[in-house]
């Protein structure tokens, strides 16, 4: 299955985080950033695990 983000997403995205900025977000708005900024991380998500393969081993965190 193919993820990807509309260009109207990434625009609301973009418009709630300016509005965000200047003169602040209702409740309402809030909850519809952390929804779309949740549905973008996890696409950029889907698109490296597709980039690497499913069987390319994660890296570790921190070398010993």
């Amino acid at each position: 299955m193919t993820h990807f983000m509309t260009l109207e997403t990434i625009e609301r995205i973009n418009a709630l985080s300016r509005k965000q900025r200047s003169i602040g977000l209702t409740e309402e708005e809030k909850q519809e950033q952390l929804l779309l900024r949740r549905q973008y991380i996890d696409n950029i998500k889907v698109q490296i695990t597709q980039a690497l393969g499913p069987d390319t081993p994660a890296a570790p965190l921190h070398e010993q």
